[in-house]
């Protein structure tokens, strides 16, 4: 069983996966949204061939800790996910300073800007689900 972590935009879905003993987060794929319907399509796909048992939601709050209008959406967001699929656990996750974890990273391994817009929501989904599991292990 693996822990799938979402980084979720207004066009794309950032996924990542945990590996089978739940130390480490590998960047799965960037969804590009068209509906929600067609979203939940992909991530049925990607939880049955991964055999999730838990989804981790990035969770925007502002800098002072207080969720916003986006984190708001992302609440939302999480209580559809978690309608759509009932057996699987889902938690939402501070995701304060991922994006920019992510493009420090992939800038320090001299990723091109073009690449780097193609993979950067991938990436944050890996800081997030890297810092839940890293949490676990506590």
């Amino acid at each position: 069983m693996r822990i799938l972590a979402l980084d979720v935009g207004d066009k794309t879905i950032g996924v990542a996966a945990s590996d089978l003993l739940l130390l480490t987060a590998q960047g799965i794929e960037v969804i590009r949204r068209t509906s929600l319907e067609k979203d939940f399509i992909r991530l049925s796909e990607i939880v049955n061939e991964y055999e999730v048992e838990t989804i981790v939601i990035g969770l925007p709050k502002n800098m002072n800790g207080t969720i916003g209008p986006r984190g708001e959406s992302m609440q939302d967001f999480a209580d559809k996910v978690a309608a759509q699929f009932p057996k699987i656990k889902v938690h939402l996750w501070d995701e304060r300073l991922s994006t920019v974890g992510a493009q420090k990273a992939l800038i320090a391994a001299d990723v091109s800007r073009a690449k780097r817009k193609k993979v950067i929501d991938k990436m944050a989904a890996v800081f997030i689900l890297q810092g839940y599991l890293d949490s676990l292990s506590c």
